[in-house]
């Protein structure tokens, strides 16, 4: 891990750590004015970085520029936290799909996005990636992965054969 990402996990987990605390606190009050602190704080960076994104985005090579930005995978979640990510979502779910596509095929399967809704991604699988409990499983987990990691805005991944899953829970993609 170089030192960057490092220390973006330190103050990650400091900021966890904080969280934690002002969640624990025994005075409503006092935890009510801190999370609305932090909320504050949040929205000031949100301001902040559209305002960098658009003016990187007026230079010359401006948008290869925000291209390459988003590709850093800790750059793009936190634009993603705040709704200022250069890349629609569907592009980023797209892409993620483009990702376990071989593995899907050498499986007999594939997938395609049905519809994108708000935070969430209805697919359509195809072919016989579920047949198989140990083929399904890994489905699941390669396909909402590669998901997430590109789009962490996306709170849940549903397909024309299984019900709605939020983001936090497992789901067991499998075929019609």
């Amino acid at each position: 891990m170089n030192e960057g990402k490092r220390e973006f996990t330190r103050r990650s987990d400091r900021i966890e750590e904080l969280v934690t605390r002002i969640e624990s606190t025994g005075d409503p009050a006092l935890r009510a004015v801190a999370q609305e602190l932090l909320q504050a704080v949040i929205e000031l960076h949100g301001v902040a970085l559209d305002h960098i994104m658009e003016a990187v985005a007026e230079l010359p090579h401006g948008q290869e520029a925000l291209g390459k930005i988003a590709e850093d995978k800790l750059v793009s979640g936190v634009l993603s936290l705040h709704g200022i990510h250069p890349v629609p979502v569907a592009l980023r779910v797209a892409a993620a799909l483009e990702n376990t596509r071989p593995y899907l095929q050498s499986h007999g399967g594939n997938v395609e996005i049905a519809s994108i809704d708000n935070d969430t991604v209805h697919l359509h699988l195809q072919g016989t990636c579920g047949s198989c409990n140990s083929s399904s499983e890994t489905l699941k987990s390669r396909v909402e992965k590669e998901i997430y990691d590109m789009a962490p805005e996306i709170a849940s991944v549903t397909s024309d054969s299984m019900p709605l899953v939020t983001h936090s829970e497992f789901v067991i993609l499998q075929t019609s």
